[in-house]
């Protein structure tokens, strides 16, 4: 998705380019988690910012990291500390279930241990949760734990370890409405405002969510009815 694109979503957007334009020229930056509703182009920004400073002519790799190969998180720094290159490790939707240690091993990405962060790495996740782990985990660890302050404050203390927090939160109509025309201006698909307003809270109404995920997905059917190509 090209960056114009994304709406709503104007100060995120400008606080991770000049986070991850920093670290494409070698300056110090910030691990960044962004958390909030879902649907919200959180994972598009990511995957956004790294083809701007692509454009821009920087030079960054972009790595995607699956939730489950967190365990080998400490291989996979070792073999990009020996790069030359610069990279940023992806991990989309991170969660973490009440049974699940792995969050421990992440805490080698942020922190990087004795070795600390290897200098040509920064790590970008998205989540739901602002913590990264359910309320009803945070509330079992207080309930059950001889000192509760100490156990909530482990689980905690993960998503402390972000040096940028970005909220992503629900749009209003305006704003669902603004994306979609924003999206027929760029790829050319015609419509007048009137049916497009009609069909588009239409289309929400049938999902129970506005998002711009929902707004795409209004238009991916709008376009195909035009017969007009997603390409380019």
């Amino acid at each position: 998705m090209p960056l114009q694109l994304l709406l709503g979503v104007e100060r995120a957007r400008d606080t991770l380019l000049a986070n991850t334009l920093q670290f494409a020229q070698g300056l110090p930056a910030n691990n960044a988690l962004l958390w909030g509703a879902r649907g919200m182009g959180k994972s598009s920004l990511v995957k956004a910012i790294h083809g701007e400073v692509l454009a821009r002519g920087g030079a960054l790799k972009l790595v995607e990291l699956a939730r489950e190969d967190l365990a080998s998180i400490a291989r996979l720094l070792a073999i990009l500390r020996a790069s030359e290159a610069r990279f940023l490790l992806f991990c989309d939707d991170l969660s973490f279930s009440p049974d699940d240690e792995q969050y421990k091993s992440l805490k080698a990405v942020l922190d990087g241990g004795i070795e600390g962060r290897p200098e040509n790495v920064l790590f970008y996740a998205t989540s739901n949760r602002r913590h990264l782990m359910p309320r009803e985990m945070i509330e079992n660890e207080r309930g059950s734990a001889i000192n509760p302050s100490e156990a909530v404050e482990e689980k905690v203390s993960l998503s402390d370890r972000f040096g940028l927090w970005l909220g992503f939160h629900a749009c209003d109509q305006a704003q669902f409405l603004a994306m979609i025309r924003a999206y027929c201006d760029y790829y050319g698909v015609e419509i007048d405002d009137e049916t497009l307003r009609a069909e588009a809270i239409e289309w929400a109404a049938t999902r129970g969510a506005r998002s711009g995920r929902v707004a795409w997905q209004y238009f991916s059917d709008l376009a195909g009815r035009k017969g007009v190509a997603l390409t380019g």
